[in-house]
């Protein structure tokens, strides 16, 4: 990582402007996010991924030192370490829609509680990569765990696809509401305000809590399944952040119709569980990345594709 400080750096730098750009200039007043908007902004995010992996594909050995990585390994990693943290995203996209429900939040405070929510997720999915490649790097049998993990947590998707969820239950939102006065309402896009000299938190910031905490343990699944295609850190951090990124704008893309997916969560199981079977196995047989491209790639498609499906053949009965 010495020969390569300016390249994290400048990386970092770039999203940060990105971020600065978004929140600063394109959605400095709140308002409600349309579906062209959000499908604006989600060519953008990937196309700007797109054009970093062609930049890997074409300049990795000359940006990176103590690679074993070819050109075009670095640039296949990078893009199955995508595909898959895009495709665990899409199981935050399902929460979020219940956590906004739940808490009955207006329409056009929703990005705002999104961009700080993925600026914290960026800084904890950073330090859990860090650890976990040190982790990787000093204890070679951490990786078993690892697989096993994945495997344990794909089989209990599966198994508990439909299971409710409650907000009002999670340990920090009881925590802020012991520490802390909350206001009865909304006020605005705030997440604090000051009454009669005391500063008390408002809905929205419960809300952004839930949102960190849910993004924090999708992090604990999603993490090691890109360790499972790169050890690298710089390929599985750059990854994770360019996928994190588009996550706001896909959610206001599929919010409206996520619930026509049936079979995209159980689809995301069997990713997990492959790619912890892949680790499990990884001194015994070491899947080639172009496989394990083709095998996410199919089973998504799979999952999609029997999800619309059912969805039509449910709009096609008679009522």
């Amino acid at each position: 990582m010495d020969g390569t400080i300016w390249l994290w750096i400048g990386f970092n730098v770039f999203v940060l402007a990105m971020l600065a750009l978004d929140l600063g200039v394109f959605h400095k007043k709140a308002h409600v996010v349309s579906v062209k908007e959000a499908a604006i902004w989600s060519v953008v995010w990937i196309s700007l991924a797109m054009v970093f992996n062609v930049g890997l594909y074409f300049f990795w050995d000359a940006i990176s030192y103590n690679s074993t990585y070819t050109n075009s390994e670095a640039a296949l990693a990078f893009f199955t370490g995508y595909l898959i943290e895009k495709s665990l995203s899409v199981d935050n996209i399902f929460v979020f829609v219940l956590i906004f429900t739940f808490f009955s939040v207006p329409a056009m405070y929703q990005h705002r509680v999104l961009f700080w929510g993925i600026l914290g997720a960026l800084v904890m999915r950073g330090t859990l990569i860090a650890v976990g490649a040190t982790l990787l790097k000093e204890f070679h049998w951490i990786i078993y765990v690892f697989g096993g993990f994945l495997i344990f947590t794909g089989i209990r998707m599966a198994l508990h696809q439909n299971e409710e969820m409650h907000p009002e239950k999670n340990p920090l939102v009881k925590l802020l509401r012991r520490v802390m006065p909350v206001t009865e309402n909304y006020e605005g896009d705030r997440f604090f305000i000051r009454r009669a000299g005391k500063l008390m938190a408002t809905p929205l910031f419960l809300v952004l809590l839930l949102v960190e905490s849910t993004d924090l343990v999708f992090a604990v699944d999603s993490i090691p399944a890109i360790f499972a295609i790169t050890a690298d850190p710089f390929l599985v951090y750059t990854s994770n952040v360019f996928a994190i990124l588009g996550l706001r704008s896909l959610y206001f893309l599929l919010a409206g119709v996520i619930d026509k997916f049936s079979y995209l969560k159980l689809g995301l199981s069997v990713i997990l569980v492959f790619v912890g079977i892949k680790m499990v196995i990884v001194d015994f047989y070491k899947i080639p990345v172009g496989i394990s491209l083709a095998v996410i790639f199919g089973i998504l498609a799979i999952s999609i594709a029997a999800s619309l499906l059912k969805a039509k053949r449910m709009l096609d009965q008679p009522k």
